[in-house]
């Protein structure tokens, strides 16, 4: 069992919370669900962020959504699977001022066909998208990311 596997959903998100380049990039996990199936993230706009023509930074836009879709994986398929980030993209929609927020989602379906594409499969390249909304619900942002994924045994 890994260790996100062990740790109740409330302490994952005070850890990340706390790792240094969320923190100081503003970038704070709301929730995730108890199925651990669902992570919510936003950002708040601060100095530290904007860039010079007064909006979000894009790789701050980005920092946010990077390690969700591979963190709720590790959740289930823990230890016995390698998961990493392959390949990312962001397509910026509209400026990104003020707070910022994005949702992570992958269901027990997806988690399931995935666990078995990876025992079938030496290895698989799961992809998710997501979008980034500001404080009206107006998409800021277009995330694709693309995972890699295998049974360590797999080789």
């Amino acid at each position: 069992m890994s260790f996100w596997q062990k740790i109740a959903p409330e302490k994952a998100i005070k850890l990340i919370n706390f790792w240094p380049p969320y923190l100081g990039a503003g970038i704070k996990v709301l929730s995730i669900n108890d199925e651990r199936t669902k992570i919510c993230v936003q950002m708040k706009q601060t100095f530290l962020n904007t860039n010079y023509v007064g909006v979000h930074f894009g790789g701050s836009l980005y920092s946010m959504c990077d390690p969700f879709y591979m963190l709720l994986l590790s959740f289930h398929l823990g230890k016995e699977h390698i998961i990493w980030d392959k390949s990312a993209e962001i397509e910026f929609l509209r400026p990104g001022k003020g707070i910022v927020k994005a949702e992570f989602e992958i269901t027990m379906e997806e988690i399931e066909r995935i666990n078995k594409q990876a025992s079938e499969e030496k290895r698989i390249h799961p992809e998710f998208e997501t979008y980034i909304y500001d404080k009206d619900g107006v998409k800021v942002a277009r995330v694709k990311k693309t995972l890699y994924v295998r049974q360590k045994n797999k080789g």
